[in-house]
């Protein structure tokens, strides 16, 4: 009898854990500008992330791509792994090639197990290997509480993410890749002969919609992680767990609509106001919304790249002026030092200032952010040259 009444404790125990875990939803929706977290609900509960998980594998290919391991029409082998794939998939044929860029477009449109694997495979010695590389990438991009175990998000019971850490990634990709994000909002490409149309629904049905990614497994409940821009502002919304693709939609079509709405009216986001008009309660029951803390993505590391931001005639104004870029840049990107450069034109002596030891991502990024805010910047490859670097 004392057996059955621990068994049955326990059993409850188990039900409540999980209940806890899975019972709800999880949503989180932040501002892609300036990371500030708009609305969140359950956001750090770990669940499973199904074919979001793909987005790392993208990530990570995005990366070899800027840093030249990989091009865009190189021939990737298709291993015996890769092909047997549970679907979705391509339907790949073992020892046959699939250039990069298809594979790609697969990952995102067709959600393609078995492509997403042959990338994962073209970066490391084996799949096993390059979850091992996801993980630690997603470490370094903030993501705290995200495991993964392979390159596709098919079930594995320690693959498991949150939906604070999916909103990291899907700002990382934008700010990190704008050169490929807008393959994201591409609704169907054709391979051998047949077209395949994307799983994402919000492309059409909600305005200023562009991308990423959907995912669904019997474990994870339908999920997505989507963007969307009207006007000036765009917005990142993450919502998992739901127990129908219909239910998953309306939510974060709900999230999208009024978060865009209020920031169209408004620069200053009520936050609770927000919250009430997205799960249509009492305002006081939106205590569970996250401060408006910044997410945006961890910078990269540094490297041989540089902002120029303007030219002064002489050089305490340039420096002055580069410093002051420099504090407002470091709490968003890796800003090693300032740089004054001294050059000659029209026989005028003059100092142009810099903000040098990024990475070129950052340093693009960075420069886009300038320019948002009417700060004339252009980015440019750096070789130290002078003695006037400052930390």
């Amino acid at each position: 009898m004392k057996c059955i009444k621990y068994f049955v404790c326990a059993l409850m125990l188990t039900l409540v854990a999980t209940a806890k875990t899975y019972a709800s939803t999880s949503s989180i929706l932040i501002d892609a500008q300036s990371g500030n977290v708009l609305y969140a609900d359950n956001a750090d509960v770990r669940r499973y992330p199904a074919s979001l998980t793909k987005l790392m594998t993208l990530y990570i290919t995005f990366n070899a791509l800027e840093n030249g391991k990989l091009k865009l029409d190189d021939e990737l082998k298709i291993s015996y792994t890769a092909a047997n794939r549970s679907p979705s998939r391509l339907g790949l044929t073992p020892g046959k090639t699939i250039d990069v860029k298809t594979a790609i477009l697969a990952t995102i449109i067709k959600s393609a197990n078995d492509c997403a694997t042959v990338l994962g495979e073209s970066l490391a010695k084996d799949e096993r290997s390059f979850a091992v590389l996801m993980t630690e990438t997603a470490r370094q991009l903030g993501m705290k509480n995200t495991t993964f175990k392979n390159a596709s998000g098919l079930p594995n019971s320690q693959q498991k993410t949150t939906a604070r850490d999916m909103a990291i990634l899907a700002a990382a990709i934008y700010h990190h890749f704008p050169q490929y994000y807008s393959w994201f909002s591409i609704p169907e490409f054709t391979y051998q002969g047949k077209t395949y149309r994307t799983h994402n629904y919000l492309l059409k049905d909600f305005d200023g919609a562009d991308g990423l990614k959907t995912g669904f497994t019997n474990a994870a409940g339908y999920n997505i992680i989507t963007s969307a821009k009207r006007g000036n502002h765009r917005v990142i919304a993450v919502t998992m767990g739901h127990d129908t693709q219909d239910n998953r939609d309306k939510k974060v079509y709900t999230m999208m609509d009024k978060a865009l709405t209020q920031m169209a009216q408004t620069d200053v986001i009520d936050s609770h106001k927000l919250a009430a008009a997205i799960d249509k309660t009492p305002a006081q029951k939106a205590t569970k919304m996250a401060s408006a803390t910044s997410y945006l993505p961890k910078s990269s590391k540094g490297g041989n790249w540089a902002i120029q931001i303007g030219s002064f005639s002489n050089y305490n104004k340039a420096k002055g002026h580069a410093q002051k870029i420099k504090n407002k840049l470091s709490g968003k990107f890796a800003v090693r030092n300032t740089d004054i450069e001294k050059f000659t034109k029209n026989g005028q002596t003059l100092y142009r200032a810099k903000l040098v030891g990024l990475a070129q991502n950052d340093a693009k990024r960075a420069c886009s952010l300038l320019k948002n805010n009417n700060q004339a910047c252009m980015v440019t490859t750096h070789k130290p040259h002078s003695t006037y670097a400052q930390r």
